[in-house]
C-alpha cells in the first residue's frame, strides 16, 4: 500500500496518511480507507477512466450537487457534513491528482455509518426508499440541464440492447452458443426495451437529476439509530428519469437473494418489499411527481432490472471487460438472477400497479 500512501500526500489532508486498506466491494472502482496520523479518515478512490471517459466534468457534477444539497440540509436544521459527500481537495486546489492513466479522488469519511449488501428487512429497505426519495426532492429544483452526462446512454435501454446485440453478432469469446436461452429472453423483450426511451422523447416523462445506482449499499445508515445519513456513490449523477431511480432500487433490493446467486431457487420478487420501498419513496416525493412517471413505477422495476441482466449477459459476451467478476462466469450468473426477477415482476405487475395506486 505505500504507492497508495504516496498518492494521498497529495492531497489536503488533515496529518500525514499512515495506513490505507481496500474498502467497499464496487464493480468499478478501487476504493481505499485512509487513516491519518491526526487520527482523520478519509476515502481514496482511483476512478475508472475507462468507464467515466471525463474525470474532470464528472467531479464538477459531484461538487454543484453535493455543494446544492448542503444547502438544502443545513436550511432543514440537519449536518450537511453527515447529509452527503464532501470531496477533499488536492494540494493544488483541484479535485483530481492524475499520476500517468491513474485519476485519484478523496472524499472525507462519516463515521459512525453502515452499509448494507441485501436487505435484511423491511424496515432497512423502506428506510433506502425514504433516502432515495428525499435524495430527489433535494435536488427537485437544481438545473438538470446543467450537468455532464457522465456515461452517455447510460439507461437508455434501447442503446443497450443495440450494444448487446452487437456482442451476440460479434461473440468474441465463442460463448453465444452456451447462453442462447439468455439470448431469446432478450430478443423476446425487445420491443419493451424501448418503452421508457420512447416516453420521454415523446416528452411524456421530464428529466430530472438522478443517481443512476440506486442501490441499497448506496445509503449510509447511521450505526445507531439505524435512520439512513446520505446518499453516496454519486458518479452517475446526471439528468435521467426518476422511474429508473425507483426501479432500480427494487431490482437491486425487492428481493432477499444476492445479486449474483448461483441457486435461482432462492431468487424471487418480493412483492412485500416492492410495497415498503414504493410507500417510502412516494412517501417523500410523490408530491413532485408526474402522473405519468407515478404509473410507471412498476415498469421502471422492470426495465432496470431487465437492462441491468441485459448489461451483465452483454458483459460476459465480450469477455468480462465492464464489470468486475470474482469467478468464472460471475457475470452469467448475476443475468440470470436478473432475468429470473423481470419474469417474476412480469406475473406481478397487476399487482405492483395496485401498490403504487394505493401510496399515490
Amino acid at each position: 500500500m505505500s504507492q497508495v500512501l504516496e498518492i494521498a500526500d497529495h492531497f489536503d489532508l488533515n496529518g500525514k496518511a499512515v495506513s490505507a486498506e481496500s474498502y467497499g466491494g464496487g464493480h468499478i472502482n478501487d476504493t481505499f480507507l485512509l487513516k491519518t496520523d491526526a487520527g482523520e479518515n478519509y476515502i481514496l478512490q482511483s476512478i475508472n477512466t475507462s468507464v467515466f471517459k471525463d474525470a474532470e466534468a464528472l467531479m464538477n457534477n459531484i461538487m454543484k450537487v453535493t455543494d446544492f444539497i448542503k444547502g438544502k440540509i443545513a436550511a432543514e436544521g440537519g449536518d450537511p457534513q453527515r447529509g452527503t459527500l464532501s470531496v477533499v481537495l488536492n494540494k493544488d486546489g483541484g479535485t483530481l491528482y492524475r499520476e500517468g492513466a491513474a485519476c485519484w479522488r478523496v472524499y472525507t469519511f462519516i463515521p459512525k455509518t453502515v452499509t448494507l449488501q441485501t436487505c435484511e428487512n423491511e424496515d432497512q429497505f423502506y428506510a433506502s426508499a425514504c433516502a432515495f426519495g428525499h435524495f430527489q426532492k433535494l435536488l427537485a429544483d437544481f438545473p438538470a440541464d446543467t450537468l455532464f452526462e457522465s456515461i452517455p446512454n447510460f439507461h437508455n435501454t434501447k442503446s443497450r440492447y443495440l450494444d448487446f446485440e452487437a456482442a451476440v453478432s460479434e461473440d468474441v469469446c465463442g460463448r453465444a452458443a452456451l447462453v442462447a436461452q439468455e439470448i431469446a429472453f432478450v430478443r423476446d423483450r425487445k420491443e419493451f426495451a424501448a418503452t421508457l426511451v420512447d416516453m420521454q422523447e415523446r416528452g411524456e416523462l421530464p428529466l430530472r437529476v438522478t443517481h443512476n445506482d440506486t442501490k441499497l449499499n448506496n445509503v449510509l445508515f447511521d450505526e445507531e439509530s439505524g435512520l439512513p445519513l446520505a446518499v453516496v456513490d454519486l458518479d452517475t449523477v446526471m439528468p435521467g428519469l426518476s422511474i429508473n431511480d425507483f426501479g432500480d432500487s427494487i431490482r437491486f433490493g425487492a428481493t432477499y437473494a444476492a445479486e449474483d446467486e448461483t441457486d435461482l431457487g432462492k431468487v424471487h420478487f418480493e412483492i412485500e418489499l416492492f410495497e415498503c420501498y414504493t410507500k417510502g419513496f412516494l412517501g417523500e416525493c410523490g408530491s413532485l411527481m408526474t402522473e405519468n412517471e407515478k404509473k410507471m413505477l412498476p415498469v421502471g422495476a422492470m426495465m432496470m432490472t431487465f437492462e441491468c441482466g441485459m448489461r451483465f449477459l452483454t458483459d460476459y459476451l465480450k469477455g468480462d471487460t465492464y464489470f468486475k467478476i470474482h469467478r468464472e462466469g460471475h457475470n452469467l450468473d448475476r443475468c440470470r438472477t436478473q432475468f429470473k426477477l423481470v419474469s417474476e415482476m412480469e406475473q406481478a405487475l397487476e399487482a405492483m400497479d395496485e401498490i403504487v395506486k394505493k401510496y399515490s
